[in-house]
């Protein structure tokens, strides 16, 4: 297999994540009231458990993100096109279950860094490269393993990726206006 495809493939595993970890932001402006901490605010040792911005809002549209792109790969999943271009079989899976684990998991990734992120002062929004870039990625990797395990060639590619992508996605983010920052 090529590699230009077999990065593509790996990318494509981990889309329903990658949209997950881009709800938040994308959601900022969208349903206020659920713009409440998921830590309510409680404090570990003096300092925020997670900080204000990991939200229900974050939480529930992540999953909801997830769960879209992952119907979406299974609906397509028809085409030989696109059973070339996954490592999931769709039909051996719920895609509710599937979806839910990846964008459960990308978040609770991300909240994980977070909390180690406040122990070392760290305020939220402010690089902490690698952890940054890995913390969603890992998330969604732990959880999927659940139910399917990726080859250990599709993790080693997606750790060595996940840095690059990230950043290049904060650059767009940040240009669309849905990021403040761009890294």
């Amino acid at each position: 297999m090529p590699l230009l495809f077999f990065i593509v493939k790996c990318i494509y595993v981990i889309l329903p994540g990658m949209f997950a970890n881009m709800a938040p932001s994308i959601m900022r402006r969208s349903f206020r009231f659920l713009a409440i901490p998921f830590d309510f605010n409680a404090k570990f040792k003096g300092k925020p458990l997670l900080g204000k911005n990991k939200t229900w809002r974050g939480l529930i549209f992540g999953v909801i993100f997830s769960i879209i792109i992952t119907w979406l790969q299974t609906l397509l999943y028809k085409y030989e096109f696109f059973q070339n271009l996954s490592f999931i079989d769709y039909t051996q899976y719920n895609f509710l279950l599937l979806g839910f684990l990846i964008g459960f998991g990308v978040i609770f990734g991300d909240a994980a860094e977070s909390f180690f992120k406040r122990r070392r002062g760290i305020k939220p929004g402010n690089p902490w490269f690698p952890f940054d870039q890995l913390d969603a990625l890992v998330g969604g990797l732990l959880f999927i393993s659940i139910i399917w395990l990726p080859p250990w060639e599709v993790i080693l590619t997606l750790v060595i990726l996940a840095p690059i992508v990230h950043i290049i996605f904060k650059h767009i983010g940040f240009w669309l206006k849905i990021d403040n920052k761009k890294w």
